[in-house]
């Protein structure tokens, strides 16, 4: 028996319950067997309900990324036209790293269905099972100063919210410097690692994630709270193929405005998608914890940041806190 035969069963039967006596004779095999099936199932990123006495039914069945698919729906000319899409891997940005050393052209894209390893700012670990999420890397070979490497990490942001907001319609904004949130809670997270040779960047490696189809019950209980996913937040799935396709096309876009004009017209899209502008926020840097209302950002990227005393101090690095008025610090 293979899993796709027992899929077919509860395809069969949508929104039902299928007993365990009517699998183990459709499909001739005894009930552990197919108790073993469910199990690897829910691994691959199946969703089931159990009654002890009715069976199980069916509740979510993961897309399945096929790299046709995808170059079919693409609208770039570079951003994901090469691309590897993997199983289980640690981390992409490790595989798309490798690529980018061997040379490989920009917009070189690698996607997992499952990372084991992922990782965001800061060496935190990022939740990303199987076929629930987009967990992606992509190369750039921007022809730019290595001062100018933040700048794209905000642009990364931007298109991504964006692209989101557009094709899911959800409030979502941007928390310095390119965390995304709905009510407080964060859908995705982005991590550009660079290489550099002679004062500029040899090569940018940028990673995406996104919580797109993860149900409540993927997440550890101690994240709860600070993390959301689009399918929670909206109450339905989403297609993978078309939000890697959409975003992608507004990323190549932007990247190519950014690299003929510069970072100004950037900068205006992120203030005008952002969260905490305005807000009174809680910053922990490297030399102290500052609280104060962030008011804009700097020409290389930097948050400007008016302290409670009302000096204006201009922040490069710091972990940022929710508004304190906001939902999460409420609760």
């Amino acid at each position: 028996m293979s899993n796709e035969t027992l899929v077919q069963l509860f395809r069969d039967h949508p929104g039902q319950f299928v007993s365990g006596a009517k699998m183990s004779e459709a499909l001739n095999v005894s009930r552990t067997a197919i108790w073993k099936s469910i199990k690897k199932l829910e691994a691959a990123g199946y969703e089931f309900e159990a009654s002890t006495k009715l069976g199980y039914k069916l509740l979510f069945e993961p897309d399945k990324l096929d790299s046709n698919v995808l170059d079919s729906a693409l609208k770039t000319s570079r951003f994901g036209r090469l691309v590897t899409i993997a199983g289980e891997v640690p981390s992409t940005q490790d595989l798309a790293r490798k690529a980018a050393e061997d040379g490989v052209s920009e917009g070189m894209l690698v996607i997992a269905e499952q990372q084991v390893s992922g990782r965001g700012r800061m060496g935190r670990s990022w939740v990303s099972p199987y076929g629930k999420g987009i967990w992606m890397s992509m190369v750039l070979r921007p022809s730019v100063p290595i001062h100018c490497a933040p700048q794209l990490t905000l642009l990364a942001a931007v298109a991504l919210c964006r692209s989101l907001r557009r094709v899911t319609r959800l409030p979502i904004g941007i928390k310095w410097p390119n965390d995304l949130l709905v009510d407080g809670r964060k859908i995705s997270g982005i991590l550009l690692e660079s290489a550099a040779e002679d004062e500029r960047l040899k090569y940018i490696v940028a990673g995406i994630g996104i919580s797109v189809n993860l149900a409540e019950g993927d997440y550890p209980e101690e994240v709860l709270g600070k993390a959301t996913s689009l399918r929670v937040a909206s109450g339905r799935t989403y297609d993978r193929t078309e939000l890697i396709a959409d975003f992608l096309a507004e990323w190549e876009q932007l990247y190519d405005l950014f690299l003929q004009e510069g970072f100004r017209s950037i900068a205006s899209l992120w203030e005008s998608l952002a969260v905490s502008l305005g807000k009174q926020v809680k910053l922990v840097t490297p030399q102290g914890e500052i609280t104060g209302i962030p008011e804009s950002l700097d020409e290389s990227g930097a948050i400007r940041v008016r302290r409670e005393d009302g000096t204006l101090v201009t922040i490069f690095s710091a972990e940022m806190g929710e508004p304190l008025d906001s939902p999460v610090n409420r609760a």
